[in-house]
């Protein structure tokens, strides 16, 4: 009789057709250009702008776009380009943080839920609940108005809010899969319950998870400059698309568009780029499970 074998099915050795595919894809090749783009600008911001991001009097007051000021200036007089290249390295690296945070904590949350079960995952589901009957803007917003604005608190609570979604996901994926054959083999060559979960059930498990934090990832720059834009996010006069957006608000009524339209395209452009990755990976997946 053969033994079985242990491995990872199609997870580490991706077809050649899917490769082929993923090469072919103008959502995931555009995608991440957009978002190469963005972090390649955030971190030139840290050591080059065209002028002080924080530096007011650049130029004249609210000066529409020229070539000395591409993105125009502000109110202050301050550069909006150089503002929405500082801006960059706030928006682009939280987003980043805390989709990593909430992709690690609800993988291993969920998965244990799932695969031991019992009590564990009782309080695990009520705990859930409890966070999917709050609003998760106004939950944003509570939470940071009494714990105050700041990076830190800003990654905390927008980590918190999808963490729900990846725990129910990962929890689903490790359910239905920890009697397949694969597992039961690593239990029979003498593979403990961890080693079972996360030397086998986890890495087969994190397709739909990434393929989630994507999409996530999309609503977490959303989010970020929503908190910027209601003075909740990042200290006020920080560089931050949301909050320069909300500076910007008054001056298109008299035509001043540049101000919070040029901050306004970056989270659109920061946003898209995951959900065209989000797509891509979807597609892939579809093409896969087709195969």
């Amino acid at each position: 009789m053969t033994a079985p074998t242990i491995g990872f099915p199609r997870l580490i050795r991706p077809t050649r057709s899917r490769l082929g595919a993923a090469g072919r894809s103008w959502a995931l090749w555009t995608g991440v250009a957009i978002l190469a783009l963005l972090i390649v600008t955030s971190i030139v911001s840290t050591f080059w702008t065209p002028y002080s991001p924080t530096a007011s009097g650049t130029g004249a007051l609210q000066a529409a776009p020229s070539l000395a000021h591409p993105f125009g200036t502000d109110g202050l007089g301050s550069d909006v380009l150089s503002r929405t290249m500082a801006a960059a390295r706030t928006d682009v690296s939280i987003t980043v943080v805390v989709v990593l945070m909430a992709l690690v904590v609800g993988t291993v949350w969920g998965s244990l839920a799932g695969f031991f079960g019992g009590a564990f995952d009782y309080v695990t589901m009520r705990i859930l609940e409890l966070l999917n009957s709050f609003p998760s803007l106004l939950l944003a917003v509570l939470v940071i108005a009494v714990a105050g604005s700041g990076i830190a608190n800003v990654i905390f609570v927008v980590a918190v809010l999808p963490l729900p979604d990846y725990v129910r996901l990962a929890r689903a994926e490790i359910r239905s899969k920890k009697e397949y054959q694969f597992a039961e083999a690593a239990r029979l060559v003498g593979r403990g319950p961890f080693g079972v979960l996360f030397a086998h059930l986890v890495p087969n498990s994190l397709r739909p998870l990434l393929t989630y934090a994507s999409v996530n990832a999309s609503y977490v720059a959303s989010t970020v400059g929503a908190l910027g834009f209601l003075g909740l996010g990042i200290q006020p006069g920080s560089a931050e698309w949301g909050s320069m957006i909300a500076q910007g608000q008054d001056a298109i009524l008299s035509g001043q568009w540049w101000i919070s339209g040029f901050p306004g395209l970056a989270i659109f452009l920061l946003a898209a780029a995951f959900h065209l990755i989000s797509d891509a990976i979807a597609d892939l997946r579809d093409q896969g499970s087709a195969a």
